[in-house]
């Protein structure tokens, strides 16, 4: 199956491509510009062009799957964010749907649900990632949206808690980049994961039985 990695240079992109690889798909990297190719051809992806704010339509064509796991990151300033995060995840959610994509996994972030309760500095960046999830949930596209707790850069372990809801994003809702990418390519394998919003943290659950269960 030919599934889109939107953000595979990011560094929870890095890890979904290897991912999908091993799982039998096809992992397709959408890259900014060519220079990135290379990394890209050895984590095992096929690349195709294309920027979150520009037309998306020959990057998007011919995948069955897409997996949104681009952002500006919260350091950026609002406008930069919500021209990224905000209308360029739009555009990509239109024009998935105009190309006849079936299935559309959204990385977003906890608080989401109610960005005011979110941490001052990601304000804007959380008020983005909601119009862009509530888009998404009027789609007639199979979406799941995974919606971890703070991104750390350690190993996975593969015992997580996932919830509709479990609190503020804060110092103590963690989650390591290789599992969020981990549950990200699993959903592919859940359907009760379909139309489905969750949060998702460092627990004590293994990651099938914690998917299962939602």
């Amino acid at each position: 199956m030919n599934v889109l990695v939107v953000g595979a240079n990011g560094k929870t992109g890095h890890h979904i491509i290897p991912l999908l690889k091993a799982a039998g798909h096809t992992p397709r990297a959408m890259i900014r510009n060519f220079d990135q190719r290379a990394d890209m051809e050895a984590l095992g992806a096929e690349c195709v062009a294309g920027d979150l704010e520009k037309p998306l339509g020959y990057a998007v064509k011919g995948n069955w799957t897409v997996m949104m796991a681009a952002g500006s990151g919260s350091k950026t300033g609002p406008e930069k964010t919500t021209e990224v995060d905000f209308h360029g995840v739009l555009s990509l959610i239109e024009t998935c749907e105009r190309m006849n994509v079936r299935r559309f996994i959204m990385l977003s972030a906890m608080n989401t649900d109610d960005p005011e309760t979110g941490p001052e500095k990601l304000r804007h960046y959380l008020h983005a990632k909601a119009g862009a999830d509530a888009r998404l949930r009027q789609s007639l596209m199979n979406w799941t949206i995974v919606r971890p707790g703070s991104l750390t850069d350690e190993p996975s372990h593969e015992l997580l808690d996932i919830a509709p809801s479990l609190g503020p994003i804060d110092e103590n809702t963690r989650i390591s980049r290789e599992d969020v990418a981990k549950v990200m390519v699993e959903c592919m394998a859940h359907d009760n994961t379909i139309g489905k919003s969750f949060d998702v943290i460092d627990g004590k659950i293994p990651l099938k039985e914690a998917l299962e269960s939602i």
